[in-house]
């Protein structure tokens, strides 16, 4: 995560604090996976290494939730409680952005080359539609 806003291990709960990741080398193969919903022009390519840091964020992000459970249990300060959501709430939104970068950067692209942008960007909109408040 680059910027000053990122989640930082002191902003982990004790138990997050000693997970970490590795940027190996590893050759960038493709993966192709299908969305969840709707009906997509084109399959879903994307490297390896994308995939591996979209999820570390998550596990991170998932970590963290996880000491906000731990911290209503045990009665924190209900500032610090929303410090720590405000900070899940930023990673997210950073992951989202990744996301949407990565999806108009390689899947509206490839459905521009393809000549079938149409789609992709009604499904994009649709995507919007939902995700923006």
């Amino acid at each position: 995560m680059n910027g000053s806003k990122r989640l930082g291990k002191e902003s982990l709960p004790t138990s997050q604090q000693a997970e970490h990741s590795h940027d190996h080398d590893i050759d960038h193969e493709h993966t192709n996976h299908a969305h969840g919903t709707g009906e997509s022009a084109h399959s879903h390519v994307h490297s390896e290494e994308s995939l591996r840091r979209i999820v570390n964020r998550l596990s991170r992000i998932e970590g963290h939730v996880r000491g906000i459970k731990t911290m209503v249990q045990q009665s924190s300060p209900c500032p610090d409680v929303l410090l720590q959501i405000a900070a899940v709430r930023g990673a997210l939104d950073r992951v989202a952005r990744i996301v949407l970068d990565e999806h108009l950067t390689e899947c509206i692209g490839r459905a521009a080359q393809e000549g079938n942008i149409d789609v992709e960007i009604k499904q994009l909109k649709a995507a919007l539609d939902r995700f923006l408040p």
